[in-house]
Parts: C-alpha cells; structure tokens; sequence
C-alpha cells in the first residue's frame, strides 16, 4: 500500500484538536507534553495543550498560538496513527504553516527544533500583522486571471495580491485593509463573490517581510537533514530538492511573502503520481486537525479520496 500524507494549515484549529488523540494514544500525550515545556518558555500564561483543548477561542485564533498548536496536533496525529504502518509514503505536503509539519516527517529537523521555529514564526506574523493595518478576502468563483484583475483594480497604488490559490474557484486576496475593502466592490462589479476573513493581518503578501526578515535568521540557525521523503512546497508547486537544504530554508522565507499554490500543488502531485504509475491503490491520509483539506481536495480531483483522522475511528 502507499500513502500521501496532508497537513493541515492556519485555519483548520480548532477548540478541542487533537484532545482525543491524547486521551487515546501515549505518544500523542507525550508529543503535547514535550510542547508545554517548550510553549511555557514563552509569554502565555497557559500551556499550549490547555489553550488547544479549552480555548478561549479568542486566544488560540491568534497567529502565534495557532500555529504551534496545528503543528503539534499534527505531529501528534502522524505518531498516534503510526504512519510508517501505512505502507510506503510516496509524498508529504502542508498547506502553509502545515509545510513544516511535513518537513519534519521528512526527517528535516527534530520536532523540538520544528516547533521552536513555528513559535517564531507565529509570533513574528502576528508582530507583523499588527504593524501592517492589513487583511484578506476570499474570491469565489476566481479563477489566477480574474483574481488579479481585481488586484489591479483595486489596489490604487497599495498592497493587493493573491495569496492562496486554495482550489479551482477560491482565491483569496491579502493586502491593505482598505485595498480589501475596494476588492470586495470590484469582484462584485466583475460578478466573483466575495467575503472578508476574520484574520489577523496580510498573509502572503509584501506585508509580511519583516516576518520573512527574521525566519531567515531562524531558519539559519536550525540544523537541517536531507529529507527521507518527497515533500511540496507551497512557493513553487513542485517537490524540494530533498538534499539542498539551504534551498529548503529559502523557499520557507519566500513562502511568507509568496501565494500558496495548494491548488496547483495537489494537481501536480497527483499527475507526478499518474506519469509514474503509482495513483492506483495510493491513499491519501489528512492529519489532524479538522477535514480543511478533504474539502479542498473534493474541488481540485474529485477522483482523490482523502481519509481524514480530526478523531480516532
């Protein structure tokens, strides 16, 4: 059997992630555990396994608690399910901040280090984010054309681009809150739906270079290993170079300021697999949290099942 493994992004958290898992599984509880010691080294008062189970809502929607939190859910769910026992793992991809989940079941960093540099990278987003008066908004009914038709359209001289191409029809926008807000009027003029997101900032976007600025210096100070496994990058849509690591590191810098090819990557994966004639009887499993990726997955390939583990079956 062979198996494609997807990571969830910002977006999929959720009060209660991974709760079941830890109540079920010992090395799921023990992942948690080691990311308390490491989370309480930081501002928040609670640790991250009481902030990912009971909230409050307000708190862990915020960039630098989300983010830790999925990539430990994440890491959490990958061990509980023993992924290595679902046969051969041909490829692993995350959606944004689920790359790095990814590239530690590559074998790219420890999960200590991986965690170390989500935490820095949620709190130099939401740093940023709270310097930038910034937003997004997702176009329905979009395709790579007409989102940067509205972009131009709507920009007037401030920050407009796209930022995720989720799936075939849902774009969404990142740039100026005002240039967001102009947006919404143009896509409707151009007959796209469209609705704001309730987000901290501008993601994906040039607002986000002071973020980029200081990963590069995070990223530069990680120890990095060659990885074991095929993994996507959201920047490109095609696999890492699995052994040029300095390349790896770059492509995490450009990932903060560059649009997340999601869409583009699955298709590509999945055609990577077909030219290779590994699709047939190849599974692709969603690690916790939620069933985000199941969802885009229905939009990009419906002829792609993916099983989804939010909870254990």
């Amino acid at each position: 059997m062979q198996t494609v493994v997807l990571c969830p992004g910002q977006g999929a958290q959720a009060i209660g992630m991974a709760k079941s898992w830890c109540e079920t599984n010992a090395q799921a509880r023990s992942t948690f555990e080691v990311a308390d010691a490491i989370f309480k080294q930081g501002p928040h008062a609670s640790t991250l396994s009481e902030l990912a189970w009971n909230g409050p809502a307000g708190v862990l929607h915020r960039t630098d608690v989300s983010q830790p939190a999925l990539y430990t859910a994440g890491v959490a769910c990958a061990r509980a399910l023993g992924i290595e026992s679902f046969g051969s793992i041909l490829a692993i991809a995350g959606l944004s901040l689920g790359e790095y989940t990814a590239l530690h079941l590559a074998g790219a960093f420890t999960f200590e280090d991986g965690l170390r540099l989500v935490i820095e990278r949620g709190r130099l987003m939401q740093s940023a984010a709270e310097a930038s008066k910034g937003g997004m908004i997702a176009l329905i009914g979009a395709d790579e054309a007409s989102a940067q038709a509205v972009c131009e359209a709507a920009s007037e001289g401030e920050v407009l681009v796209p930022a995720n191409y989720n799936a075939p029809g849902q774009i969404v926008l990142s740039g100026h809150a005002s240039a967001c807000e102009r947006a919404n009027t143009v896509a409707s003029e151009k007959g796209l739906r469209a609705a704001m997101l309730t987000v901290a900032g501008a993601f994906h976007s040039p607002l986000m270079q002071g973020a980029a600025q200081g990963m590069e210096q995070a990223l530069a100070q990680t120890h990095f290993s060659p990885l074991s496994r095929e993994v996507w990058s959201n920047v490109t849509a095609q696999p890492h170079n699995n052994a040029d690591l300095d390349l790896i590191r770059k492509r995490l810098v450009e990932q903060l300021v560059s649009p997340v090819r999601w869409s583009q990557s699955c298709a590509n994966l999945i055609a990577s697999l077909n030219s290779r004639a590994l699709r047939e009887g190849t599974i692709f499993h969603e690690l916790a949290p939620g069933t985000v990726l199941r969802g885009l997955m229905k939009r990009i390939d419906r002829a792609t099942e993916v099983l989804s583990h939010d909870q254990p079956a």
